[in-house]
């Protein structure tokens, strides 16, 4: 075991970084050729954890690119929106940029994060929308007076925003120095459902509504035409459908074929710059059909990047549908598993029974629910509305328990903590609360446990066996076994405000285990008494025990799960 020294401007709590007990290199073994295999996921993607931020309201690292008089009559940087007692939300620009994330890689590399994911890159309109629903604080799905500052009004989807890149900092550069400098994967944020606000405006703007190539050319505009009055003989509105989407953004046309390559060109460019998964926005929003041919083209020349999408529902049979191959085969954030989540860590008095309904371990709803992605708080949903002891709870759980888990930014320091979005779930964070973020309890805790994920190959990929997941308390496995490696990993959370004594009777091997927290061995022999830990309030135990699995009731079940996974 080795101790990492303490980084960064206010110091890092010192961390646990497992050694031969989690370095899976490290504990191969020569077996009979008859051991079983025992995974969740074979997936590499899976041994990742994501950061993900809104680009603009991270950190302004380079104020030259803020344009702060960009929009003449309709001005987009500093937008405030004003609620009751001083509450402020903003719909403008506030100048986070690449030169923010990469100054800031190494703080979200010290908290045990290996992929950052951006908010999408692409140019946005210069002006803010004139048309619509006013926006106001607090107000829900209106987007007058909005900017592009969350980067999901794309109108070239082969160029870069204006406010993102610095000089010497073009996006190659800066998937380049994440993956060199600080070993942080990039995962691009992809649209393809809609563009910018198309219709309603007073008086049509400029980029509104319109979608240009890579040499610049006018491909499609809208032409402030309500959606119904659309010309289909009109080349310029053939990339439109004629029924109304999500607010008055433009409607792609999925059954046009020149819509499908040019976002198979997009996403292709920047994929060959560097990014290493995709993000798809609004997925439920177009048919399977277009998804499988634009993911189809893509993995013909990137056969091995991982895709998630975002499809926002807590029906796990419907988002599951994704997930299929005939579908498209990809991820998808697991909404069901946010609620559920959420509504465990944000009362006290809840029972930790209740956020077992959205694991689907074993009942085939997905094609692999290992491979989903794990997250309580994004941008468009109220932020988890817990205390400190919630988050670092919800975090123990999200980093131990299936899927691979997302978290958004500000989340370390229960930023805005409830909020939506326009409440102040996008607020600025800012460099000084980063500064100060490795003194905050939540960071601390969420950066000892990532940290022990990112060196667990159980907990990366192992099938998850519940014991025992009630009350205040919830124990399980994780075990993986496969081509030598081998690891089992005993999980035991405490969400309570007292210390826990907890108790395993069945289904553990005899033998040497490893205390990861603690930094010692201990020894547990099932034949002679059951094994007994204290799992502090608001604490987490994670025991590592490094050789095949032998316990005979264990095999049968990790089995039945296995076939059901893989059958």
């Amino acid at each position: 075991m080795k101790i990492i020294k303490q980084t960064g401007v206010a110091g890092l709590l010192s961390l646990l970084v497992l050694g031969t007990h989690a370095n899976t290199s490290h504990h191969r073994q020569e077996v009979a050729q008859d051991t079983p295999s025992f995974y969740g996921t074979l997936t590499p993607y899976a041994s990742e954890a994501v950061y993900f931020l809104l680009t603009d309201r991270f950190v302004d690292g380079d104020p030259t690119n803020n344009h702060v008089e960009q929009g003449g009559q309709f001005p987009t940087f500093d937008r405030p929106l004003y609620g009751p007692q001083g509450q402020v939300a903003n719909v403008g620009y506030l100048g986070g940029d690449f030169k923010g994330v990469l100054n800031n890689a190494q703080y979200i590399k010290d908290m045990g994060f290996t992929s950052v994911w951006l908010t999408p890159i692409y140019d946005n309109p210069d002006e803010a929308f004139s048309g619509g629903e006013p926006v106001s604080y607090g107000a829900y799905y209106k987007d007058g007076g909005k900017t592009g500052y969350h980067g999901y009004w794309g109108v070239n989807f082969f160029a870069v925003d204006e406010h993102l890149p610095s000089e010497g900092l073009q996006f190659a550069d800066l998937t380049r120095r994440l993956r060199q400098e600080y070993d942080l994967k990039f995962v691009l944020d992809i649209v393809a459902n809609h563009g910018s606000p198309a219709y309603s405006m007073p008086v049509d703007q400029p980029k509104f509504g319109e979608i240009y190539d890579q040499q610049g050319t006018l491909l499609a505009d809208h032409q402030n035409i309500h959606p119904a009055s659309l010309d289909s003989d009109d080349p310029l509105l053939t990339f439109y459908n004629t029924h109304t989407g999500l607010a008055q953004l433009s409607d792609i046309n999925e059954n046009n074929p020149a819509v499908l390559d040019y976002f198979e060109a997009a996403y292709l460019k920047w994929i060959e710059q560097g990014a290493h998964a995709l993000r798809v926005d609004t997925i439920k929003e177009m048919p399977h059909f277009f998804w499988k041919k634009l993911f189809d083209r893509i993995r013909q020349k990137h056969p091995d990047i991982f895709i998630f999408g975002e499809s926002y529902s807590y029906d796990a049979d419907f988002i599951a549908e994704h997930t299929q191959p005939q579908n498209g085969g990809v991820s998808v954030l697991d909404f069901p598993g946010r609620k559920a989540i959420t509504d465990v860590f944000e009362n006290p008095q809840s029972d930790y029974a209740d956020i077992l309904s959205y694991l689907h371990l074993n009942d085939q709803t997905y094609a692999n629910p290992y491979d989903l992605m794990t997250f309580y708080d994004n941008h468009d949903m109220p932020r988890m509305n817990a205390s400190d002891n919630g988050f670092i709870d919800a975090n123990n759980w999200l980093f131990t328990a299936r899927g691979i888990p997302v978290i958004y930014y500000g989340s370390e320091i229960n930023f805005m903590t409830g909020k939506a979005e326009h409440q102040g779930n996008r607020n600025y964070l800012g460099q000084g609360r980063i500064d100060r973020a490795p003194t905050h309890p939540i960071q601390q805790n969420l950066t000892r446990i990532a940290h022990i994920r990112k060196g667990s190959v159980a907990l990366q990929r192992g099938l998850q066996v519940n014991l025992n997941v009630a009350g205040d308390t919830a124990t399980f496995l994780r075990v993986y076994q496969h081509q030598g490696e081998y690891q089992t990993a005993l999980v035991m959370l405490n969400k309570g405000d007292t210390p826990a004594h907890i108790t395993v009777d069945a289904l553990l091997d005899s033998g040497i285990w490893y205390d990861v927290i603690a930094q010692r061995e201990r020894r547990i022999d099932v034949t002679e008494q059951a094994f007994q830990s204290l799992v502090p309030a608001h604490g987490v135990r994670v025991l590592l025990f490094d050789q095949p699995v032998s316990n005979s009731e264990l095999l049968a079940l990790l089995a039945d799960q296995q076939r059901a996974l893989t059958e």
